[in-house]
């Protein structure tokens, strides 16, 4: 099984809303400790599903954050109406009463129900977690950057159902304005260099920062990796420091895996490096990170015709496919075609997202069979990518999903079948920034 999730994100356009806009929604929605009638549910539904809308995204998470008693203040009055519809609901519980239009009024209390659940816990968890990890005082660009890692922590919380044994979260940061050759970023570097891409792990490569932080274990709890992985987010100050600049910008990919192939253990948790034994981007290499799910059936094959020097402990079948972008980047290949060359020599049925640094505002997902699933949504100023639509749905309000079984060419199903997407941070959240190819090109 395993779980994908991305988040490419372009720098917000919108405003924070003001307190009086947000709370505003609410006016004319008094506590009644009562049952509600049908006009009265939809009212509660309407007004905080706007809520909602207004604050999705990181223009919400900046006016919660920016404005702690708006926070406080809503989560007040929500919880208010709550108690309304729970007391709808027990009032059309007990027997005897003669409800004009059950059907309607039902709808009208999930919807209701819907749309309270999501600020109280999503909207206001959001900010919420996202102070937590970017810090008091933070800027726009760092609480963008922090709403990006949260919503593929919470992504990856609920795609642990898909396989929890190990699960990593990759931060390529673009923009920053740290000076890689001072002797005190140079030995932080240095030190948390890490061949095998393990937690904590950080590799400059062609101007970006790539961070890495991974969690494994053969017995655990759902959630114990995210959260371990959240922690040491949080208490990362070199990343903290490289999101300090104004322009700088972040792509997020995560994994959770259920393991197939390779055993258990952080080398093995994806998303993996390009690097190998002779070629790491300190060196000059092109640098690629990726995840997969399924299983890459000639994995072993490709090691041996094609040369790779993985290390020994990396034994999972993922790592061939960055090496093998990689490897094609070096010959003179762009990202797109060594992207769709690379994953159209692997035999199985899989899905894989990768980015490549050299172009640190696009994702790489390509389909093919019938074995997974990618689903991209589409929201303000950003693209979701998740295994399942329940990955996307927090942030986002509609989805596309790839379709890796259909032959675009139905001359040629073979070479044609499964598909390549490339997502384009500089207009993410709009169909115009979701570029679709066949494995044919």
């Amino acid at each position: 099984m395993c779980g994908i999730i991305a988040v490419v994100r372009r720098r917000s356009d919108r405003h924070p809303p003001t307190a009086a806009a947000v709370l505003g929604h609410l006016d004319g929605l008094a506590a009644r400790d009562a049952a509600l009638d049908l006009d009265g549910l939809r009212g509660v539904a309407d007004a905080v599903g706007a809520v909602d809308l207004s604050l999705r995204g990181a223009a919400g998470v900046r006016a919660l954050l920016d404005d702690p008693e708006l926070a406080v203040a809503l989560d007040a009055r929500l919880a208010d109406l709550d108690r309304d519809v729970a007391a709808t609901e027990r009032w059309l519980d007990d027997a005897g009463h003669d409800v004009a239009d059950i059907e309607a009024t039902n709808a009208a209390i999930v919807a209701a129900k819907d749309a309270l659940w999501a600020v109280r816990r999503d909207r206001l968890r959001t900010a919420a977690a996202v102070g937590a990890l970017a810090g008091p005082g933070a800027h726009a660009a760092a609480v963008e950057a922090y709403t990006s890692v949260q919503l593929a922590l919470s992504a990856l919380d609920r795609l642990e159902v898909r396989g929890r044994d190990s699960a990593g979260l990759t931060v390529l940061v673009r923009g920053h304005d740290l000076d890689l050759a001072t002797p005190a970023t140079a030995a932080a570097l240095a030190d948390r260099a890490d061949p095998l891409f393990g937690d904590r792990a950080v590799c400059a490569a062609e101007g970006q920062l790539s961070f890495v932080y991974k969690a494994a274990a053969e017995i655990g709890e759902l959630g114990d990796n995210t959260a371990a992985i959240r922690a040491s987010i949080a208490t990362d100050h070199l990343l903290r420091r490289a999101l300090e600049h104004p322009d700088a910008q972040v792509l997020v990919l995560g994994h959770t895996r259920w393991a197939s192939v390779g055993i258990i253990s952080q080398p093995n948790a994806h998303p993996l490096s390009s690097e190998e034994l002779d070629r790491v981007a300190a060196d000059g290499h092109p640098y690629v990170t990726g995840g997969l799910n399924g299983d890459v059936d000639n994995y072993a094959d490709l090691k041996v015709s094609e040369g790779l020097r993985i290390p020994a402990e990396i034994t999972t079948d993922a790592k061939v496919i960055p090496t093998l972008v990689a490897r094609r980047l070096v010959v003179g290949a762009t990202p797109d075609e060594a992207f769709r060359a690379a994953v159209s020599v692997l035999e199985g049925s899989v899905a894989i997202a990768a980015s490549v640094a050299a172009e640190p505002g696009r994702l790489h997902l390509a389909l093919r069979g019938s074995g997974q699933a990618l689903y991209v949504g589409l929201a303000d100023d950003v693209f979701l990518v998740a295994s399942e639509p329940y990955g996307v749905v927090e942030e986002a309000t509609r989805y596309l999903r790839l379709d890796g079984e259909t032959p675009a060419d139905p001359d040629n199903p073979t070479a044609s079948r499964g598909q390549i997407v490339v997502l384009d941070s500089d207009r993410a959240g709009t169909p115009e920034g979701i570029v679709r190819r066949s494995y044919d090109g």
